[in-house]
């Protein structure tokens, strides 16, 4: 079992922004929304070359700052998303795309079952701040 992904203590990474700046400079967090439930299922990020694709192609694209590439969600799973909707901030330095699933969900990791998951399935216990897997 992988403790960061399925364990139920809260360790977060308040590093992650500034790894991701540094590699990428010129990019944006893009809230991602699930257009029939309103469930938000992902926080990933895009830069001009994502933003630009996924508007041309009407898909989920991001950039991802751990592989330094162009990342279609769910390209290798076939669990790809149509982008519907793209909302901007006031101040223009993040966004919301509204997205539908074409298959499954978005996260890659699995419930019990060995079906994907969205990746805010776990819940905060604000009295012992112990995570809840909610879909295990």
């Amino acid at each position: 079992m992988n403790n960061l992904e399925e364990g139920n203590q809260l360790t977060l990474d308040f590093k992650k922004l500034a790894k991701a700046v540094a590699a990428t400079p010129d990019i944006l967090p893009v809230a991602v929304q699930h257009a029939d439930t309103a469930e938000v299922i992902l926080l990933a990020y895009t830069n001009q070359q994502a933003f630009n694709e996924a508007i041309n192609k009407r898909r989920a694209i991001f950039w991802s700052t751990s592989r330094n590439e162009l990342w279609e969600k769910g390209k290798q799973s076939g669990e790809t998303f149509e982008l519907l909707d793209v909302y901007v901030n006031c101040e223009q330095n993040s966004l919301l795309y509204k997205v539908r699933p074409r298959r499954g969900n978005i996260c890659h990791t699995r419930n019990r079952h060995d079906q994907p998951r969205n990746c805010f399935y776990r819940r905060l216990d604000l009295d012992t701040m112990a995570l809840e897997n909610q879909n295990p």
